[in-house]
């Protein structure tokens, strides 16, 4: 299995200290989200880069077997056995190669946000846990945790205190609201630091979340 992802990078004006990795949903690329940075509004000399991966093809059996690009393959809608867990420790190791080649680089860890949407938030969530350095942060938008109402094993001590910002929409009909309050419970109750925040919004990502997420990374990297 290759591990290095194909991936879109925005840079700032000035020289990067900082990294957000942002994973898409299903079906979806990097290209979806890119879009994005200049949504946030954020200051004209920030330093943060922008990585945009795009997700291996695969068959995904929800979708009667249909060929697009996934995090893993979702096999039912029963929150409890949706996630092929393989599928998602593929790309845990996948996003774990794309986070220590950014450090490689001359970032620390504790200078990058992992985020995610859907799909993509899911595998931030998933991955950020089980990360073994500290991150600066983890986003996790619309999504759920892999493992349902359980946190994940083999969970990081490093990222026992790392924020994490969790965004849900309350009319959402592909990942319902009560799926994001069962990780939400599931966190609080391990200790985590979670801001837990929804909007009237289905499945999707509105301009009045992404000023809070333009907040939220700008108090992470200090700028």
């Amino acid at each position: 299995m290759s591990v290095s992802l194909e991936r879109i990078v925005v840079e700032p004006k000035t020289p990067a200290t900082a990294v957000v990795i942002w994973l898409h949903g299903l079906g979806d690329s990097g290209a979806g989200f890119a879009p994005v940075v200049p949504a946030l509004g954020l200051p004209a000399d920030h330093a943060i880069r922008f990585i945009f991966p795009h997700a291996p093809e695969q068959a995904v059996t929800i979708n009667g077997g249909y060929v697009m690009r996934a995090w893993y393959d979702i096999k039912s809608m029963d929150l409890h056995d949706r996630a092929d867990m393989q599928g998602v420790l593929e790309s845990e190791k996948r996003v774990a190669a794309l986070i220590n080649e950014q450090i490689a680089a001359g970032i620390a860890s504790d200078r990058i946000v992992l985020a995610g949407f859907s799909q993509g938030g899911v595998m931030s969530l998933f991955s950020g846990l089980r990360f073994p350095l500290q991150l600066a942060g983890i986003m996790a938008l619309s999504c759920y945790l892999p493992t349902g109402d359980v946190l994940p094993t083999e969970l990081s001590v490093a990222n026992r205190n790392t924020p994490i910002l969790q965004q849900h929409g309350i009319q959402d009909d592909v990942v319902p609201l009560s799926a994001g309050i069962l990780a939400k419970e599931a966190l609080m109750a391990g200790g985590y630091n979670v801001v837990w925040q929804t909007y009237p919004m289905p499945h999707s990502v509105i301009p009045a979340q992404l000023k809070e997420i333009s907040k939220w990374l700008l108090q992470r990297f200090e700028m």
